[in-house]
């Protein structure tokens, strides 16, 4: 009997990187120590990748859908209903969700001073999340209002109630030092006029009760930012995975929307870092692993995703596992190049793990391992960028002996060496097919 064969993607969140003059005009991929990395590149067949396609800085949640075979132009409705299903938030037709941000508003000029109020926020965040959560809106009595801790700054935020839309703009300035933005319609519709009504309205008893909660006067008295605002951010629907018909945001084209197994024909488990990833794997109809220790921050405990990782696709169960990694992502934001340089040598000791326990499976299964990212996020900008990503294909097998394999000229696991592969470069959409190829080829 032909082994059952299996596919782990592994994506490296913020992967890709720019010439940093402090690293001899190097990128930080290029100075880490990735012996295994290089090892399945050596063996496998590697390439540059646009996550949705040349030029788009893309955000992560595009990049997924495009990555995973559904069209963001099509598909896409915004990330919050994504943070706030990966948050617990149960979401239905009709309702609208924000992925948002705990921040630092001065009332009185009207600036958001900070837009994260503090980037450690876990003691802190599920006991505001719960005195702002069921919050009446004196003007809209049909609607509630309900919100959930997600991670780090960030909560989701979701609103039912009859005639909403999410063709509306949010409240969120992208940058520090600017003014609170008001929400408006995004469309000249009745719908959109009220729902932006509403937002506002909620965004001004959202600073009511965080003004006067006793966290934030303690916080005052420290002299740290109160987090007395939240940012309303990426309003969207939900996406239905059951094959019922959606309204495309866009062009209000009739959609269906299928699972990732009716697409690819894989059974599939997702371990996610944050919300607004596993809220998206859900929307996919993957089954979402939680992980103990993976709190997809600087602390997160990357052996614990390899081994939850390893045991899930050895079983019988799945056939794909998708296995995201966000702490460097965090680096480039934070603009730290040595923690970027550091989280990408914790990896590979994580992947060398992998590709060992792989290769020991009794037979039954052929595995195949994908490494890659879904943007760059340069520690030079200190945010998402237009630069493609490294990609290899390649199996355990081949990364431990290259000779059994039908590798290209790549030694070196990283984005210059990874111009030179066999397979060009590519858009995230082509993704999934190269790797089914790849599967049934090699």
């Amino acid at each position: 009997m032909a082994p059952r064969q299996k596919l782990l993607l592994v994506l490296i969140d913020g992967l890709g990187d720019v010439a940093i003059p402090q690293l001899d005009y190097k990128t930080p991929l290029q100075v880490a120590n990735t012996p295994w990395l290089d090892k399945l590149a050596a063996g496998g067949k590697n390439g540059l990748m646009d996550s949705v396609e040349p030029g788009l800085a893309c955000g992560s949640d595009t990049a997924h859908m495009s990555i995973l075979g559904y069209n963001p132009r099509k598909y896409y409705r915004g990330r919050g209903a994504f943070e706030t299903m990966g948050a617990g938030l149960e979401m239905i037709p009709g309702d609208i969700a924000f992925k948002s941000n705990f921040a630092y508003l001065d009332k009185e000029s009207g600036i958001v001073i900070s837009r994260r109020a503090d980037r450690h926020f876990e003691g802190l965040g599920p006991t505001l999340c719960d005195a702002l959560d069921g919050v009446k809106l004196p003007s809209f009595p049909e609607h509630t209002v309900a919100v959930k801790y997600a991670t780090e700054h960030r909560c989701g935020v979701r609103v039912r109630g009859p005639r909403l839309t999410d063709t509306i703009t949010g409240t969120d300035p992208l940058k520090d030092n600017l003014p609170l933005i008001k929400c408006a319609p995004a469309e000249d519709t009745e719908a959109a006029r009220m729902t932006s009504k509403l937002i506002n309205e909620l965004s001004d008893v959202f600073y009511q009760v965080l003004t006067k909660h006793p966290i934030n006067d303690d916080r005052k008295k420290a002299g740290k930012n109160p987090a007395n605002c939240i940012l309303l951010r990426g309003c969207g629907s939900c996406i239905d995975v059951n094959n019922i018909k959606q309204t495309n945001k866009m062009n209000h084209e009739i959609l269906q929307v299928p699972s990732i197994e009716k697409l690819h024909g894989f059974k599939s488990f997702l371990i996610a870092p944050t919300c607004i990833i596993a809220g998206l794997g859900m929307t996919a109809g993957m089954d979402i692993l939680p992980v103990e220790g993976a709190t997809g921050d600087y602390f997160t405990n990357f052996q614990a995703k390899g081994d939850a990782a390893v045991k899930n696709l050895t079983g019988s169960k799945y056939d794909f596992g998708f296995l995201h990694i966000k702490a460097v992502d965090d680096a480039g934001h934070d603009r730290n190049i040595d923690y970027k340089i550091k989280f990408l040598e914790e990896i590979d000791i994580m992947m060398g793990d992998i590709i060992q326990r792989l290769n020991q499976d009794d037979g039954e299964n052929e595995y195949t391992i994908i490494v890659t990212s879904d943007h760059s996020t340069p520690a030079l900008y200190g945010d998402h960028s237009c630069e493609p990503v490294p990609f290899c294909i390649s199996r355990p097998k081949y990364a431990l002996d290259p000779s059994f394999g039908n590798g290209d000229v790549v030694t070196k696991y990283e984005e210059v060496e990874a111009a030179r592969g066999s397979l060009g470069r590519f858009c995230g959409s082509q993704l999934m097919s190269i790797a089914k190829s790849y599967m049934t080829k090699n």
